[in-house]
């Protein structure tokens, strides 16, 4: 029998699963998935076979269990069950995974349990991921549980980077440094961005623009990343859809002061109604490119923010790289929003970067080019694949010798 080639990449949130079954031979995604609204009265399941009719039921999903029983049953409904010969693995996204996790690791009892003890760091995202686990060994016993940690990537930052300036002991003792996320996007797209331009990413030097909902940049030199924009959590850096990105610190002693704000409450100002949706009530990019071009001055103030900071960090990476190759924008925004990277690299020719109003303008589902020949620093689009790369990680890990 021939060695297994398949991998099943499983991204457990609070509320939903998303999956995905990938051949790893050829990178064929054989169903692609997500069950939401897990512990809601109405749920809903929606599930895609490779050449087949998307398939929906809405029905209750009183848990994770629940959840991953019915991926299960709709994943053996195309000859493409967890009892498969064919499954090599499943891979996990986990969020956060401190200093220790620095690669992806097969999951052992004393690594759930070390997993367990970053969920004070990550009290949104780790025990989503730790239910998804626990769930999967209980179907699966016998097969290897891989996680794919979003911190890993950002794990090579220098500590003068990763260290925040306060007292050292009480740092050390919180575990409060610089940890950085969306590192499985950031590893993919700096790799593809160097097979995009023909160059071993050794020798390479990118910054990559995660811009979703949640955003993130990082400065990547030879391959390595060495300074990123999230933090602690995912609320630091880039304005987002409802996340603050960088404030004063103080901003949070004078809302509980002065405004009498309690941190719960300020937790969820900074979270979840700031950011975008903050600024002009939206926190969907298409709607505030809409309302910008009809003269909306909020849909304004939100966009030259957004632009704004986006800027300051790619100013500011340029320096801590010193020499940059590529500039790579990425995930929905990133891929999507041509008025969005015009604006970014709008008038820093000086610096090499440029973008071409054509080239820029051209709607692809494919890595590509946008600036001019000229440019010195190649500026490009480049979808990320988030899944595709746990995916390779997780089936890596498992064949390694």
């Amino acid at each position: 029998m021939s060695e297994p080639t398949r991998v099943l990449v499983l991204n457990a949130g609070s509320s939903s699963v998303k999956y995905q079954l990938i051949d790893m031979v050829d990178g064929a995604r054989l169903a692609v998935g997500l069950v939401e609204r897990i512990g809601e009265r109405t749920g809903r399941l929606a599930h895609a076979p490779q050449g087949g009719e998307r398939r929906e039921a809405v029905r209750p999903f009183p848990d994770h269990r629940a959840a991953l029983d019915a991926v299960a049953a709709e994943l053996t409904a195309d000859a493409l069950g967890l009892d498969s010969p064919e499954l090599a693995a499943i891979g996990h996204r986990v969020v956060h995974g401190g200093k220790r996790f620095t690669a992806p690791t097969v999951v052992t009892d004393e690594v759930l349990t070390e997993i367990r003890r970053l969920v004070p760091v990550a009290p949104l995202h780790n025990p989503a991921n730790i239910t998804g686990i626990e769930v999967a060994r209980g179907l699966r016993p016998d097969l290897p549980q891989v996680a794919v940690f979003d911190t890993a990537f950002h794990t090579t930052i220098p500590e003068y980077a990763a260290r925040y300036a306060i007292d050292t002991a009480v740092a050390d003792e919180h575990r409060v440094r610089r940890y950085g996320f969306h590192g499985t996007s950031h590893q993919y797209v700096s790799r593809a961005t160097a097979r995009l331009l023909g160059r071993d990413p050794a020798e390479l030097n990118v910054i990559v623009l995660h811009l979703g909902n949640g955003a993130s940049a990082s400065a990547v030199a030879g391959g390595v990343c060495v300074e990123t924009s999230m933090g602690l959590t995912p609320l630091e850096g880039l304005v987002m859809g409802t996340r603050s990105g960088d404030v004063d610190p103080g901003v949070v002693f004078h809302l509980h002061r002065v405004g009498g704000l309690s941190v719960d409450e300020i937790d969820d100002l900074l979270n979840r109604r700031s950011g975008l949706l903050g600024l002009c009530g939206e926190n969907d990019m298409r709607e505030i490119m809409r309302r910008t071009d009809e003269g909306d001055p909020a849909a304004r103030l939100a966009f030259d923010a957004y632009v704004h900071r986006l800027r300051k960090y790619l100013g500011g990476y340029y320096a801590v790289l010193g020499r940059v190759d590529a500039v790579a924008f990425t995930a929905g925004v990133g891929e999507n929003a041509a008025p969005v990277r015009a604006a970014v690299c709008a008038g820093l020719t000086e610096l090499g970067i440029a973008v071409d109003p054509e080239l820029n303008s051209i709607r692809s589902d494919r890595a590509r080019v946008v600036s001019p020949e000229y440019s010195r620093v190649t500026v490009a689009v480049v979808p990320t694949d988030e899944e595709l790369e746990i995916a390779q990680q997780t089936f890596a890990l498992v064949h390694q010798g």
